[in-house]
């Protein structure tokens, strides 16, 4: 399933007033079986709350059939990405996660130079 969400901000498909930074999620299907609870939840209330965070444009996020997938996140600038990362309902996901779903996950945190898209209309 992929999910694509129209970046905020001024940051469409043709060009950008300015390069947001990004953060990129990799992360294989929650590997904890034996408790899974609230999983789903915390995802969907992770989704609701970033899009309170000044300075979130949006977000791509896709996975394969398996459940591995990635999520892109765009943020305005560095203050807008600290202010998300340290936020506390944010943190206690992130402990959550990796006390109950996830025995590993990397995250890359960037800057994006450039970009192009092509759509068929």
């Amino acid at each position: 399933m992929r999910r694509r969400v129209r970046l905020q901000g001024g940051t469409g498909r043709r060009g950008h007033a300015h390069h947001p930074r990004l953060r990129l999620i990799s992360a294989p299907p929650p590997t904890n079986t034996l408790e899974p609870g609230g999983y789903a939840e915390t995802l969907a209330r992770m989704q609701e709350i970033v899009q309170e965070t000044p300075g979130f444009l949006g977000y791509e996020s896709a996975r394969t059939p398996g459940g591995i997938g990635i999520t892109v996140a765009y943020f305005r600038d560095e203050p807008s990405l600290t202010a998300w990362r340290e936020n506390a309902e944010h943190r206690d996901a992130q402990r959550q996660g990796r006390e109950r779903w996830y025995d590993a996950y990397s995250l890359h945190v960037g800057k994006v130079e450039r970009t192009s898209s092509y759509v068929r209309d």
